[in-house]
Order: structure tokens, then sequence, then C-alpha cells
């Protein structure tokens, strides 16, 4: 399964007052993205994970389930020292 985000369309536009400077410019712009959240959606989108096939989970699961049972048989043949409880102060 293919998922397409649809990309974040927002159209910013701040206009040079006749007596301000560039970095004034830029300083209004870079808030006014910030206040319309178009890099925080991007970056959700950008980061997002897909999720796990049902396959995937179940053979992890498998694999753990058999590690946890080797562990135990080797702990009760006595070649694993038991697993000490943890003491907190």
């Amino acid at each position: 399964m293919v998922h397409s985000y649809p990309s974040p369309m927002f159209i910013i536009e701040v206009t040079k007052n006749p007596n301000e400077t560039s970095a004034s410019i830029i300083r209004r712009f870079s808030k006014r993205m910030q206040g319309s959240g178009v890099l925080r959606k991007a970056r959700s989108i950008r980061y997002k994970d897909r999720p796990e096939s049902p396959f995937v989970k179940k053979k992890r699961a498998l694999k753990r389930i058999a590690r946890q049972t080797e562990t135990e048989r080797l702990r009760k043949l006595g070649k694993i020292p038991d697993a000490h409880v943890k003491r907190h102060r």
C-alpha cells in the first residue's frame, strides 16, 4: 500500500515597506512561516514511518518467543545464572 501525502500549499506573502531593511523583511517572513505551521506540517510528513505489516510483526514476535524459551531452557539447565532483581535505593 502506497501512501501519498498532500503537499502543504500555503501562499505567504510579505511586501517591503519603503523604509524597511532586508533583515526586517526576512524576520517578518520567518515569523509568518512559523505562524502558518508550514514547517511543522512538512516535518511531520517527512519523518513519518509507515506502519509495519502484520507479517513482519508476527515474524518479530516469533523470534522473541523463541529467544525467551531458549533463555529459559538454558537458565533451567544452570548454564545461565538467574536474573537478578533490580533494587531501587
